[in-house]
């Protein structure tokens, strides 16, 4: 067990390379922080050899932006958090500005030709109280409208709302590409996602002692419809959990799906890898 503030080592490599489909690397973590360089590199030799980088407020969208024309094994994605966007409505968020003038800057950054993602976007009724609900639905809908404008993959953020999130796709039309960006459902949401072809991402958290009902959704999930992501530098996997996360330990979430997918390990990693490049394009 790794201690809080402590990087964990990194994991042993993967038999072949797999994409974290979702991390920040823009926030610090760890009492000794880590270079993006240094994260990448630790990545690469544990065989997570490429990155998505999910900017998903106006400051963290704009630093992705800049981040994957620096870093080739780095594409991005871009959206209002689900949690950012009623302040914006609401005319309280720190940086002042209004919604229209943030989703206007979001819909532009994601025309760049390495921003491969809209997301994260969607609904969150975790964080945010009843009096956000309608802002959250608003920007959702205006994220699934941009990604199908600009023929992009979308990413979801879905927390205490899986009713809710799958009642808008369906009303609006989901995007042909749709990821539940660290799925947190049962086993009969994970078969519902899969018969409408979309995309499970699993994080660290399916690692938890106490996410038995998620493993068993990853064990019913397709692995042509399967990926793996960390949310660096939250929810790293077990042993480690509660140390800060980085790509890397992405390998110890493929091995827990695998293992509950009862898969070869290459097979699953290959999987992902196909599904990642299916999903976002060549590098």
């Amino acid at each position: 067990m790794t201690r809080r503030g402590q990087w964990p080592a990194a994991p042993e490599a993967l038999p072949s390379p797999i994409v974290d489909n979702h991390c920040h690397l823009e926030y610090p973590a760890g009492e000794e922080p880590r270079t993006v360089e240094d994260r990448l590199a630790e990545a690469a030799s544990a065989g997570v050899t490429h990155v998505v980088q999910i900017g998903c407020d106006v400051e963290s969208a704009r630093w992705t932006a800049d981040a994957v024309a620096r870093f080739p094994t780095m594409l991005g994605g871009v959206a209002l958090h689900p949690n950012d966007a009623p302040m914006h409505v609401a005319g309280t968020h720190d940086t002042g500005l209004s919604y229209e003038d943030a989703f206007a800057e979001i819909a532009a950054l994601a025309r760049g030709e390495r921003i491969r993602v809209v997301g994260e976007t969607g609904l969150d009724y975790f964080r945010t109280g009843p009096e956000g609900r309608d802002a959250q639905v608003r920007s959702f809908r205006d994220h699934i409208a941009l990604a199908k404008e600009l023929d992009l993959p979308l990413q979801i953020h879905d927390r205490d709302a899986h009713a809710e999130v799958i009642e808008v796709l369906e009303r609006d039309g989901a995007p042909e590409r749709t990821v539940f960006h660290c799925f947190s459902g049962d086993a009969a949401m994970a078969r519902l996602c899969a018969h409408r072809g979309w995309y499970l991402s699993f994080a660290g958290t399916v690692t938890f002692k106490n996410a038995a009902q998620l493993r068993a959704a990853a064990a019913v999930t397709p692995r042509s419809l399967t990926l793996i992501e960390t949310d660096a530098p939250f929810l790293t996997p077990h042993p480690h959990r509660g140390a800060p996360n980085a790509p890397a330990q992405a390998a110890l979430t493929a091995r827990e799906v695998a293992r509950v997918q009862d898969a070869p390990l290459d097979e699953l990693c290959a999987a992902v890898w196909a599904n990642s490049m299916e999903l976002y394009g060549p590098w």
